[in-house]
């Protein structure tokens, strides 16, 4: 099974910058999206034999998730928007269940400049964590989406400069580490631990000319699906967001 993850930055913006040739092209049979940016129904895109869903936020023209499914692959046996209830109000998060795994498209707070946002940043981490971690002593889970963090120094270009910075912090990378070791993988690394591969440029300064990045955008599964992965990609080629979609293969 194929999975994408792609934060747009603004789904109806990306729909005139070739976005359906894109996902005609990527032919997942998850496709999952990050700051959609949109109130339901504001996009005019309904592929031909996929499923939708989509969660907004109450703010409109902010955050927003949403989930491409092919009907090959079936109607997922329940889903869920947000986690149990909590951090709802900014439609950051999708559940689908499928027989044999969880899938969770997310879209991570953004600490914001100063990290005025930090403490809101680490509470929406705790509680995704323990859903997570909820879910997988059920079935296994696959999460994806805009993390907001490089969790180590070959995750960014310019790490000296950026330590404490939104993104970079001490408290978001700790995070992280809380994550992984709560029984789950990073998918990219655990098949490519030196390569250095950015997923998010700013917009500033010609940085993704220059390559200035970051890695933010992330598969993470449970441990025990680490067997079952067949690639990892960062498709870097692929534009019209400041962030590039990042997609794995699993033998599912």
């Amino acid at each position: 099974m194929k999975f994408i993850s792609w934060n747009v930055n603004g789904f109806r913006a990306v729909l005139k910058k070739g976005f359906e040739e894109i996902f005609n092209d990527l032919d997942a049979d998850f496709f999952c999206l990050q700051e959609t940016k949109m109130q339901a129904g504001q996009a005019d895109f309904h592929p031909e034999g996929y499923y939708e869903y989509y969660n907004c936020a109450v703010k409109k023209g902010y955050s927003g998730t949403a989930v491409f499914v092919k009907e090959s692959v079936g109607e997922p046996l329940s889903v869920a928007y947000g986690i149990k209830g909590e951090h709802d109000d900014e439609g950051r998060v999708i559940t689908l269940e499928y027989p044999g795994f969880y899938l969770i498209c997310c879209y991570v707070p953004n600490a914001q400049d100063g990290l005025k946002r930090i403490d809101y940043r680490c509470e929406f981490e705790d509680a995704m964590r323990a859903y997570m971690s909820e879910l997988d002593r059920v079935k296994p889970v696959i999460y994806c989406g805009d993390l907001n963090v490089a969790h180590n120094e070959i995750d960014l270009k310019n790490p000296g400069p950026n330590r404490g910075n939104a993104g970079f912090s001490d408290e978001e990378r700790g995070k992280m580490s809380e994550l992984l070791g709560a029984g789950f993988t990073d998918t990219f690394r655990y098949l490519y631990p030196d390569t250095v591969t950015y997923s998010w440029w700013s917009y500033r300064m010609k940085a993704r000319e220059r390559n200035a990045g970051w890695r933010i955008d992330y598969f993470i599964i449970s441990d025990r699906l680490a067997d079952k992965l067949e690639e990892a990609e960062i498709l870097t080629d692929i534009y019209g967001s400041d962030h590039c979609p990042v997609s794995v293969t699993m033998d599912l």
